[in-house]
């Protein structure tokens, strides 16, 4: 996601954690030009995009810099008001829980029935970036395609186990 979720050892809910993080004080365009390194509208966002969250380092940084319009909405209405009240990974992965309920919101809307997908693959994406924290992967040293390649192993790879728990648990 962003910058959010980023300390995983500070788990108390402190005055100084209550403090706005620099990010939330950042408009959505200037949210948007640190993530992309282009203006909002700019025509090389989506390129920007792509490279930066394919070539992350870990899987946090992947998600600090997927949509970051999107990101930003859930920084500021989700993540920060969850964080207020939770340790920091459950708020993370609760804000891809909520993420994840809106997108099959939208699906179900656009469908006209019943969906319950995208939230179970959003919970074990952000179940993933908090291993990755936990165990402190960090790839940034290694080469762009093999940072994108474990990347998208790690996208594929939740996507694969939501589908194989819909083929279980789905009624017959």
């Amino acid at each position: 996601m962003n910058n959010y979720g980023k300390d995983m050892n500070n788990n108390k809910n402190t005055a100084s954690s209550e403090a706005k993080s620099p990010w939330q004080q950042l408009t959505l365009a200037e949210f948007v030009e640190q993530r992309n390194g282009v203006p909002l509208g700019h025509a090389n966002s989506l390129r920007n995009m792509l490279s930066r969250s394919l070539g992350a380092g870990s899987f946090a940084e992947f998600w600090r810099h997927w949509n970051p319009i999107w990101g930003y909405g859930l920084g500021k209405y989700v993540y920060a008001p969850l964080r207020r009240i939770l340790p920091s990974f459950i708020a993370l992965i609760m804000t891809f829980v909520v993420s994840g309920a809106l997108h099959d919101l939208a699906a179900m809307a656009i469908r006209r029935s019943v969906m319950f997908f995208v939230t179970p693959w959003f919970f074990l994406l952000g179940l993933g970036v908090v291993l990755g924290q936990l165990m402190r992967l960090d790839l940034s040293q290694r080469s762009w395609w093999l940072r994108a390649t474990v990347n998208i192993t790690y996208l594929v790879l939740c996507l694969s186990i939501t589908l194989l728990a819909k083929q279980l648990f789905a009624p017959s």
